[in-house]
C-alpha cells in the first residue's frame, strides 16, 4: 500500500503542478531572503571597515605629530589635542571596540538592526551609559526584515499549511473515502503515509532550493558545510512539527474549510501570539526601571562632584600613594580633578545600573523558560545564535565593551597622575579591543535543544491523532 501511495502521491502532485509551484516559490523566497541578508551583512563589514580605516588614518597623524613635538618643531594643532597630553590621546584617537559579522549573519537579522556594532571608548566618556542602539526607523522596526529566518518561521508553515490542509477532508468530499474503505489500511496510517510522502518531497525541494541558492551566491564551501546541515536540520525539524499538526488538524477536525481556518488559527497562535504574549507578560511582571531617572540621577552626582572636586581628588590620593607621591598642588589640573569623580560617580550609581540590568536579566530568564509554549521562538532563537544575532550575543558584546572602556581608560591613569607625557614608543601599548564569542550556550547546543522540543511537539500531536482515529477506518 505504501508503494502505491509513493506512485499515486507522486502522480498528483505532478499533474496539480504542486511541486513545480513549490519549487519556484522556495527558490524565489530563499533566493531573496539570503540575498538581502548578505546584502546587511556586506554593509555591516563595510561600516566596520570604514571606522577601523579611520581609526588607522588618526593613529598615523598622532605619530606624525609625536615625531614633530619631540624634536621640538612646531606644529599647526589646538594644543589640548596635542598627543603627547595622555588625555588628548585617550579622547582624540580611541580604539574601534568592534563587533564582527559571524559566518552565518546573513541568516537571522535578530538584533543587528537596533544595536550598534562599534563604539569608540573614550577616557572622558561614562562606560556604563554607552549608547549601543542604532538610529533605526520605527517602520522598519516594526515590520522587520526580510531575512531567511522570517522566511523559515513565518512563511514556510503557511506553504505546509497549504500543501496539507485538505488530504483527507479532499478524499471524503470528492467520494474516494469510500473506495478507500475497502483497502486493508485504516484512515490514520493512510494520512500518515500521505503527509509523509508530501514531508518528504517538500524536504527535497527546501534542500535543493537553499542548496542552489547557497551555491549561486558563494555562501557554500567547505568551512560553512556543517553549519548549513545545522541549518538544514533544524528548519527539517520545524517542518515536521507542522506536518504532525496537520496530521491532527485532517484527523479531528473535518471540511477543508474548516482545516484551512484551523491550521491558520495555530499559526497566528504559535508565531504570532504566544510570543507577543509572553512579551508583555514578561515587562508587567519585570517592569524596567527608568532609564530617564537613571540618566538624571547621574546628572546630579556630576553636579555634586563639581562642587567637591578638590576633596574628592585628595581623597583619590589618599587611597593611592603610588600616584600621591608624584602629586604637587601646582600640577595638578582639570584632568586630575575629573578623573578622580567620574571614578567616584561610578561606583555611586553603579546599584542604580545593576538594578536597571537586573531587570533585563529578569525578563530575558522569563522568556527562556516559557519559550517552549512556541516552536517558532524555539526556531527563532535557534536561528538568531546560529546567525550570531541573539539577545545574549549583544549582552555579551556590551559588557565587553564596558570592561575595554575601563582598561582604557586605566591605562592613561598613570600617565596623568605621573604627570608623564605621551610618546611614539608608548604608542605600541596601547590596549586592543577583541571581541570574543561567550555566548551562554552554543548554537550547536541550543539548536539541539529546539529540535528535542520541536519533536516532542510533533510526537504529542501524531500520538493525539491516532488516538482520535482510533476505529474510523479499522
Amino acid at each position: 500500500m505504501l508503494h502505491y501511495n509513493f506512485k499515486y502521491e507522486l502522480k498528483l502532485l505532478l499533474r496539480s503542478r504542486w511541486i513545480q509551484l513549490l519549487s519556484v516559490i522556495l527558490l524565489v523566497l530563499f533566493g531573496f531572503a539570503v540575498h538581502n541578508g548578505k546584502q546587511k551583512v556586506e554593509k555591516r563589514q563595510a561600516i566596520l571597515t570604514t571606522a577601523q580605516n579611520e581609526a588607522m588614518e588618526n593613529d598615523g597623524r598622532m605619530l606624525k605629530l609625536l615625531d614633530s613635538v619631540e624634536q621640538g618643531m612646531p606644529v599647526s594643532v589646538p594644543s589640548w589635542t596635542l598627543p603627547n597630553s595622555p588625555m588628548a590621546v585617550g579622547n582624540y584617537y580611541p580604539r574601534v571596540a568592534a563587533m564582527k559579522p559571524q559566518p552565518m549573519a546573513f541568516v537571522a537579522t535578530g538584533q543587528a538592526d537596533m544595536f550598534t556594532h562599534y563604539v569608540k571608548p573614550t577616557v572622558s566618556g561614562d562606560d556604563f551609559a554607552l549608547n549601543f542602539t542604532e538610529m533605526t526607523s520605527p517602520v522598519q522596526l516594526l515590520f522587520g526584515s526580510f531575512d531567511l529566518a522570517f522566511v523559515i518561521v513565518y512563511l514556510l508553515p503557511l506553504l505546509i499549511i497549504a500543501f496539507s490542509y485538505n488530504i483527507l477532508s479532499a478524499e471524503k468530499e470528492s467520494g474516494v473515502l469510500r473506495l478507500l474503505a475497502a483497502q486493508p489500511i485504516g484512515i490514520p496510517q493512510w494520512v500518515l503515509q500521505k503527509l509523509a510522502l508530501r514531508f518528504f518531497w517538500l524536504s527535497l525541494l527546501v534542500i535543493g532550493a537553499l542548496a542552489l541558492v547557497f551555491t549561486g551566491l558563494g555562501l557554500m564551501d567547505t568551512t560553512q558545510l556543517s553549519r548549513f546541515f545545522g541549518l538544514l536540520t533544524l528548519v527539517l525539524g520545524y517542518m515536521l512539527f507542522w506536518f504532525a499538526l496537520a496530521f491532527l488538524v485532517n484527523l479531528w477536525v473535518g471540511s477543508s474549510a474548516k482545516n484551512a481556518v484551523a491550521l491558520l488559527g495555530l499559526w497566528v497562535l504559535f508565531v504570532l501570539l504566544v510570543p507577543s504574549v509572553l512579551n508583555q507578560l514578561g515587562t508587567t511582571v519585570y517592569p524596567m526601571p527608568s532609564r530617564n531617572l537613571m540618566i538624571n540621577e547621574m546628572r546630579k552626582m556630576k553636579a555634586e562632584a563639581t562642587q567637591k572636586q578638590d576633596e574628592i581628588l585628595d581623597n583619590y590620593l589618599r587611597d593611592h600613594p603610588e600616584y600621591a607621591i608624584n602629586d604637587s598642588t601646582q600640577a595638578r589640573s582639570f584632568w586630575h580633578s575629573y578623573m578622580a569623580s567620574q571614578r567616584l560617580i561610578k561606583e555611586e550609581l553603579a546599584p542604580v545600573v545593576d538594578q536597571y540590568e537586573a531587570q533585563l536579566q529578569k525578563q530575558q530568564a522569563w522568556m527562556g523558560r516559557f519559550k517552549w509554549l512556541s516552536p517558532a521562538i524555539l526556531a527563532q532563537e535557534s536561528l538568531n545564535k546560529m546567525a550570531g544575532t541573539s539577545k545574549q550575543d549583544y549582552e555579551n558584546y556590551r559588557k565587553q565593551v564596558i570592561d575595554f572602556a575601563g582598561e582604557w581608560r586605566a591605562h592613561f591613569l598613570p600617565f596623568l597622575f605621573n604627570n608623564q607625557d605621551f610618546s611614539k614608543k608608548d604608542h605600541a601599548q596601547l590596549p586592543h579591543f577583541n571581541y570574543t564569542i561567550k555566548s551562554p550556550r552554543s548554537s550547536g547546543e541550543t539548536l539541539w535543544i529546539s529540535l528535542a522540543s520541536l519533536g516532542l511537539f510533533g510526537f504529542g500531536f501524531l500520538v493525539s491523532g491516532k488516538k482520535k482515529a482510533v476505529g474510523i477506518g479499522n
